[in-house]
């Protein structure tokens, strides 16, 4: 089956997305910037691919679900997202400049953070989140609702008492935004992160749309 590119398609600082002719793109779907969609991938109603100052690379015969939100960024050096062939995607999940390896299972509202690795036929369950900086070994299992951490990885329960060190150790603002700023310092640093975003997203406002799906 030949399917023709829709969804709605930005050109962002220069780049524009790239989708493959049997690649199906549902109308309702945003491609924005340096967004590359391989052979019969499939992106689905209301998934946002936004490669910021990075780049988005969906591989051959993956399924990016409906709601799905994949972000790459520059802000704290190149992190693009990187989906390998065969991943399936869930709804509402989050992919941020993180590398997924082929055959891998982001299930519903699943999260992947910066940097993180996911190794061929991995599995994020319903709700899961896999922090950042986090490698994942191939064929592994993160439990719905789960938090894991680290390399090598370790799972932490939602209600775990050491949740809250654990992930002021990850530095996530550092990794994340270029933010240096203690974890207990809450204030200073989001206030900090809000700006980095503001900036980064500002440069939305030269964005040129080619096509309304």
């Amino acid at each position: 089956m030949i399917a023709e590119a829709q969804g709605i398609r930005i050109r962002h600082r220069g780049h524009e997305p790239q989708v493959h002719p049997t690649a199906y793109v549902a109308p309702t779907a945003t491609l924005v910037g340096d967004v590359r969609v391989g052979p019969r991938a499939r992106v689905m109603y209301g998934a946002v691919l936004d490669a910021e100052g990075s780049r988005i690379e969906v591989g051959e015969a993956a399924v990016i679900c409906e709601n799905a939100v994949l972000r790459g960024s520059a802000v704290a050096g190149d992190q693009p997202v990187l989906v390998d062939d065969h991943v399936f995607v869930g709804p509402h999940a989050t992919l941020l400049g993180c590398e997924v390896g082929r055959c891998v299972y982001v299930a519903t509202a699943a999260t992947v953070l910066q940097c993180a690795r996911l190794g061929a036929g991995s599995v994020v369950a319903v709700g899961a989140l896999v922090h950042a900086r986090t490698v994942l070994p191939d064929e592994y299992f993160v439990p719905p609702h789960t938090v894991a951490l680290d390399a090598p990885v370790r799972l932490l329960a939602p209600g775990d008492p050491g949740l809250a060190e654990a992930v002021g150790r990850v530095g996530f603002a550092q990794v994340a935004f270029g933010v240096d700023a203690e974890w207990t310092d809450r204030i200073s640093r989001y206030e900090r992160i809000a700006e980095v975003r503001v900036a980064e997203f500002g440069t939305h406002a030269d964005d040129e749309v080619l096509n309304l799906g």
